[in-house]
């Protein structure tokens, strides 16, 4: 696939591939040494590389990586952008994303993200046991913040999550299935939880994170 890295067998750490906007290196809450090669993606599938092709412009893939760091600071975070000028994108973008990262040679894929429209279901269940077949643990919420059921979160194989606000950060629970986790990313200082960046997303970052710590397996 156009973009994919060259990777030896004998990987040094494990690799996040993290589905998102991108990532701003210079975030003060991101550690930029840990950020590896990545690509961003269009609606239409096409595939880029360009050296600014995973620059976040909208912030919540710079949270969410900071979430799974602040867990696992070893990890290498592979950032694939699909979100662009707002937080939508494509199914086919999705899909792309996910067979990506299965070719680049992640462990732990990151989608902080869905669709509700069930058409899509069988593309997903597709991608997805690709990944599985690989060896590779897709994280995602089952559910939307509108409690809709979304994909790939309804896979089979994948490591749902569900939110738990009463959670401390870094911990999960197992309840019917799903982990629960903290919907609260890192702190900003100063500013109020409640109106940082907030919600299922960041759930499921943290258990990629814990995963890809080796504190869940």
């Amino acid at each position: 696939m156009p973009g994919a890295p060259q990777l030896s067998c004998g990987v040094e750490r494990l690799r996040v591939a993290v589905i998102d906007s991108g990532v701003f290196p210079g975030h003060p809450h991101i550690l930029a040494g840990r950020i590896g090669p990545g690509v961003a993606i269009a609606a239409d599938g096409m595939i880029s590389d360009a050296p600014d092709a995973t620059i976040d412009r909208l912030g919540h893939g710079t949270a969410v990586t900071a979430a799974i760091q602040e867990l696992a600071p070893d990890a290498l975070i592979m950032p694939i952008r699909v979100f662009h000028d707002a937080l939508r994108t494509s199914a086919r973008a999705l899909v792309t994303a996910i067979d990506w990262a299965v070719e680049a040679g992640a462990g732990v894929i990151n989608c902080s993200l869905g669709t509700a429209n069930p058409a899509h279901a069988a593309l997903f269940d597709a991608a997805v046991a690709g990944a599985l077949a690989a060896g590779v643990r897709v994280v995602a919420p089952m559910t939307g913040p509108d409690d809709r059921a979304c994909w790939p979160g309804q896979c089979t194989g994948v490591i749902q999550v569900a939110l738990d606000w009463d959670l401390p950060r870094g911990t999960t629970r197992m309840a019917d299935g799903l982990l629960h986790a903290s919907g609260y990313p890192r702190p900003i200082p100063g500013v109020e939880q409640r109106r940082n960046l907030h919600g299922i997303s960041f759930a499921t970052a943290q258990v990629s994170g814990l995963i890809a710590a080796g504190r869940l397996v």
